[in-house]
């Protein structure tokens, strides 16, 4: 009798497991957030080479780059931060362990593509704790080219949305070997 009540429950708590969904985005591709939908569908896909050589020729336009987080200038009033990032390519077949979408992580090219800087505000959630932005995330940023060069050489963009992936959440290509998908 308690074995038919136990399966059922069993099998809830499975399938309320499998619909949690996970603020990361595990995904086979690529997935936009729904807040972040429209700038997804706007932003111009501008290489980092065009904007580094000419950077106010571009001032007006919004590009979307991931960069892995190099170092963060203290947060000044309300989140505001200055970062360095290295620009690193988005595979768009991410990397799976297994068929299950929940084992596939945001993929990245290991070769590191040149520095650039983002002004931005922080989000709340990302200012402290065990998932803040830190050294080693990954921030997919959309912004416009501001006509100035951070001290590394690299362009500035000033940022109208991020997301962010803390380091372990993602993976490079280099994880391929030990990831079957």
């Amino acid at each position: 009798m308690r074995l038919v009540l136990v399966v059922p429950v069993l099998l809830l708590l499975v399938l309320c497991t499998a619909c949690a969904s996970n603020p990361y985005g595990y995904a086979p591709e690529y997935a936009p957030l729904s807040d972040e939908e429209t700038y997804f569908e706007t932003a111009i896909d501008q290489s980092y080479e065009d904007i580094r050589r000419d950077p106010s020729s571009f001032v007006g336009s919004t590009v979307s780059w991931f960069g892995v987080v190099d170092s963060i200038k203290p947060i000044g009033h309300q989140g505001q931060a200055t970062i360095a990032l290295t620009l690193r390519f988005h595979q768009p077949r991410h990397l799976c362990t297994d068929q299950f979408d929940s084992s596939c992580r945001v993929t990245i090219s290991e070769k590191e593509g040149g520095p650039f800087s983002v002004l931005l505000t922080l989000r709340e959630e990302d200012i402290a704790g065990k998932y803040r932005v830190y050294e080693g995330s990954l921030l997919r940023v959309y912004g416009k080219p501001v006509a100035d060069y951070d001290e590394r050489g690299g362009p500035i963009l000033k940022i109208e949305y991020y997301r962010h992936w803390p380091l372990g959440t993602y993976v490079t290509v280099g994880r391929r070997a030990n990831m079957r998908r």
